[in-house]
């Protein structure tokens, strides 16, 4: 006997919306769950039904098909559930409680017990290579060069172990201090605008040449407009899953695979330089000085430019104005085109306004990306690009290739967060956190820690980078560090060639003055020398 069932009891249709009889009104309702695995039973009533259904379930629960947590159908509903009598149901759950394998909740039912599952990897044997699913996957994305640039933020285990709990100092870079988000005041537009939805739904329709909700792009180009100088209209923005989601875009639509050349800052940010090489662009780097990408060395053959002019990531210079002179010329006499990677413009503390490289005059060949990341929270995903009008409708083409749109309900919500000023405010606030952090910071380090590490001149953003003086090993400092609960990068990681220099890269994002100073003092015993034994060892090793 076969059974599949993927719903509720036959007799139980209708009647899973009320309430049950006898239930005391408020009271939890267990709801029926849906169970999917089939089972091959002996007929009703003979005595192999216990064994057997033992037996499937458990080697269903051991291979991983019943996952750790799945509820189990309650022994009332055995006879349509499982094919066996209610007191088979109750003699197999208990023999199979008996081996850990499931636990009883009192009043919530029989549930799949944690780690239960021990589903061994399958490894085809014998198996031609050319058939091997492997031998199917794309190559580029089993290159480590591409595989390790988009794995950028994933730490070693062990790290993550070392890096996490109380005590410790986080000073990666591009990390968003959540905990000072007006979470109250986003829920309560979030729910305006989900009430909003509710009288006029979404129309179904095919979503195709969908650019990202219209309030919100309004409100981007609003936004852009005062913090930015950018200058462009809803039609030039196209709304992304993220920047990282912007940058494949444009790696989709400006890339033809094994032919196209794109030059990118070194270092810089290994997740772009990843959209770029799994499209199959010749990646090149451009090396950058204290003015920024260095438009001289930018290869002859470049057709695609990609820059972070406000904030150099990870260095933090500005791009001067002469260099953007030069490099808005070049791109004009190559007819090439420019990829503004404006991720922090938000936050500047000193200094006069810098304004976007995409100024009008240059409108028709800068892309400029922009993120919700860091001035809100990484975790809503949004990200745009203000791009050139020939070029709209092919990213728009591309971006629907991907997912057709964006989540309609957070694109409301932050258009109308916008919109009311609640975005405007959190970045004032946050210029004054992140100033305050920023200044005690580079207090430190001048004082502390002028021996070995000379900071970079830096106005904008979340972090300030340090070069190594001459002699000093920050990747042997950063590693000792690890070992006492701080976790930095240092400047190799983000190096598309051989690096050129060695240092720091410190974020503040996450953390306040306070871990500020403790994360910094730990730093300067590791570059002295003057550790914990444990320490010692992960300096070792």
């Amino acid at each position: 006997m076969a059974i599949e069932i993927s719903r509720g009891p036959p007799h139980l249709k209708g009647r899973l919306g009320k309430k049950a009889v006898g239930q005391r009104s408020g009271a939890p309702r267990v709801t029926e769950p849906l169970f999917e695995l089939r089972l091959d039973l002996p007929a009703a009533g003979t005595r192999d039904a216990s064994r057997s259904l033992y037996e499937q379930l458990k080697a269903a629960i051991v291979d991983g098909r019943l996952a750790p947590g799945a509820r189990l159908p309650g022994t009332r509903q055995s006879a349509a559930f499982l094919g066996v009598s209610r007191n088979t149901a109750a003699a197999v759950y208990e023999r199979l409680a008996s081996e850990r394998l499931v636990v009883s909740r009192a009043g919530s039912g029989v549930f799949v017990a944690p780690r239960a599952s021990h589903a061994p990897a399958r490894r085809p044997r014998n198996v031609p290579a050319v058939l091997r699913p492997a031998a199917r996957l794309n190559p580029i994305w089993l290159r480590p060069d591409v595989t390790g640039a988009i794995g950028f933020w994933k730490e070693a285990a062990d790290d993550e172990r070392r890096g996490s709990g109380s005590g410790q100092v986080d000073f990666r870079p591009a990390l968003v201090d959540s905990r000072l988000f007006p979470f109250e005041v986003f829920r309560r537009v979030s729910a305006k605008q989900i009430r909003v939805l509710e009288r006029r739904p979404a129309a179904f329709v095919s979503p195709q040449g969908n650019q990202g909700n219209y309030r919100l792009r309004e409100a981007i180009t609003r936004h852009i407009a005062v913090t930015r100088a950018v200058v462009c209209g809803p039609e030039d923005i196209l709304v992304t899953s993220g920047a990282q989601q912007a940058f494949d875009v444009l790696a989709r639509t400006l890339v033809t695979s094994g032919r196209t050349v794109v030059a990118l800052e070194d270092p810089g940010y290994p997740p772009l330089r990843a959209a770029f090489l799994a499209a199959g662009a010749r990646v090149v780097p451009a090396p950058v000085d204290a003015e920024g990408i260095v438009v001289d060395a930018i290869p002859a053959d470049a057709e695609v430019i990609c820059v972070c002019p406000s904030h150099q990531f990870p260095l933090g210079a500005a791009l001067s104005p002469t260099r953007r002179r030069e490099l808005i010329s070049l791109a004009r006499k190559r007819s090439a085109l420019i990829i503004e990677d404006d991720y922090d413009g938000e936050f500047r503390f000193e200094g006069g306004t810098l304004e976007a490289l995409r100024t009008p005059d240059a409108a028709d060949l800068v892309f400029y990306v922009g993120t919700f990341s860091k001035c809100m929270l990484p975790a809503l995903r949004l990200g745009y690009i203000a791009a050139p009008a020939w070029a709209m409708p092919t990213l728009v083409a591309a971006k629907n290739c991907m997912d057709w749109h964006s989540p309609v309900p957070i694109q409301a919500a932050v258009a109308g967060f916008i919109a009311a000023g609640h975005l405007t405010r959190h970045v004032r606030k946050m210029r004054e956190v992140y100033r305050r952090r920023r200044n005690a910071l580079l207090g430190v380090l001048a004082q502390e820690l002028s021996q070995w590490l000379e900071p970079i001149p830096s106005f904008y953003g979340m972090h300030i980078a340090a070069i190594a003086k001459p002699g000093v090993d920050a990747e042997a400092a950063a590693a000792a560090a690890l070992g006492t609960g701080v976790r930095i990068h240092t400047l190799s990681r983000y190096f598309h060639g051989p690096p050129d220099r060695d240092g720091m890269v410190f974020g503040y994002g996450v953390a306040d003055v306070p871990q500020i100073a403790l994360g910094l003092r730990r730093l300067r015993e590791a570059f002295q020398g003057r550790l914990p034994a444990s320490a010692r060892a992960q300096r070792r090793r």
